[in-house]
């Protein structure tokens, strides 16, 4: 039987467990960009929680973009200097860590949110080469691999979605044409790093014309193909869709077990899942083997450790989605509470 906790391997990677942490808003950040002593005691608490995987809070590759304000950035002078000593920092427990890089938005000078098919191909090598860019920093950061933000209403989601993408140039068309922006950034950070490349994926969107599941299911067929190491299966509003009040039946379970039948690459299943013995269910009666968590950890960074000592755990947190709303990676429920378990850790056999 599969355990949450099993040692594993996701691709070339030890994890500790079949848990990855899902980061979204950085909200302790100091303005200028560096990383404040909460944000590592955070990641320290994190990763010594019993945590498989860390996937960091979202890197925003343009400063002027809709979410740059809640998130960090690549562009500031100490950012590889933090960045080690940060990873650093997470490999003491043992615990590899990915940086998620996005952006909502492609605006320039004056014109803002710029539509997919208005999009230039000069606009389009601007892109390339700001991610590729970006990849190298988290290389030199001693990042372990990379996440592109392909899912949600993110900019690269609407550029592969058929919905939004109407162009008639070799960007347009076919599943592999409108995947072609994405298929050339995996080369470049390929030949050019060592980062294991993870994409964020929408298993569906359910807009008129957009991605159904079996679109999606071919697209992560190309991901694998031109080189993509791994994948994280989302939908476009997830959080508002993760309620305790909300008991129907996760979809995105079925659509990541089609998704794993048709690729040779480890896929992730992206949240909803809230207790321990709800998650080893999904492991033992599915093909699933890689759950993320992300609300869990706002609450508390360290609820892995009680999980591992009493059995039978509960997250914390009550989806209140305020973390989510007011874009906080601090939980208004449980602000006052403090961790910090490194000697607690239990000792597996």
């Amino acid at each position: 039987m599969k355990d949450l906790f099993d040692y594993c391997e996701f691709g070339d990677l030890k994890l500790n467990s079949r848990i990855v942490r899902t980061g979204l808003w950085e909200s302790e950040r100091e303005k200028t960009g560096n990383l404040t002593p909460e944000i590592y005691n955070r990641y320290e608490n994190i990763a010594a929680s019993g945590v498989g995987l860390i996937i960091t809070e979202l890197y925003s590759l343009y400063p002027r973009d809709v979410f740059s304000k809640y998130s960090n950035t690549t562009n500031y002078a100490r950012f590889v200097r933090e960045a080690r000593d940060l990873t650093d920092l997470v490999h003491v427990y043992d615990v590899p860590i990915f940086a998620q890089l996005g952006m909502v938005q492609y605006s320039k000078k004056t014109e803002q949110n710029i539509a997919i098919d208005d999009v230039s191909i000069e606009d389009i090598r601007k892109i390339q080469t700001d991610m590729i860019m970006a990849a190298q920093k988290f290389d030199y950061g001693g990042f372990d691999g990379i996440q592109i933000g392909l899912g949600n209403y993110y900019f690269l989601s609407r550029f592969i979605n058929p919905n939004f993408n109407s162009r008639k140039d070799r960007y347009g068309g076919s599943t592999l044409n409108r995947l072609k922006i994405v298929l050339e950034i995996i080369k470049v950070i390929k030949e050019t790093t060592n980062l294991h490349i993870n994409c964020r994926l929408n298993a569906f969107d359910g807009t008129t014309n957009g991605m159904t599941l079996t679109e999606t299911i071919e697209v992560a067929k190309i991901l694998e193909k031109y080189g993509a190491d791994s994948l994280q299966i989302t939908r476009p509003r997830s959080p508002q869709f993760f309620t305790r009040e909300n008991k129907e039946k996760n979809p995105l379970i079925e659509a990541s077990e089609q998704i794993i039948k048709n690729v040779n690459i480890p896929v992730i299943l992206g949240g909803g899942a809230t207790t321990q013995n709800q998650i080893n269910e999904i492991l033992n009666t599915t093909d699933i083997d890689y759950i993320s968590m992300q609300r869990p950890f706002v609450a508390d960074p360290s609820f892995l450790v009680d999980w591992q000592l009493e059995g039978n755990g509960e997250t914390k947190c009550k989806t209140c989605n305020n973390c989510y709303w007011k874009k906080t990676s601090t939980c208004f429920i449980n602000r006052s509470a403090k961790w910090d378990v490194k000697s607690e850790i239990p000792k597996k056999s």
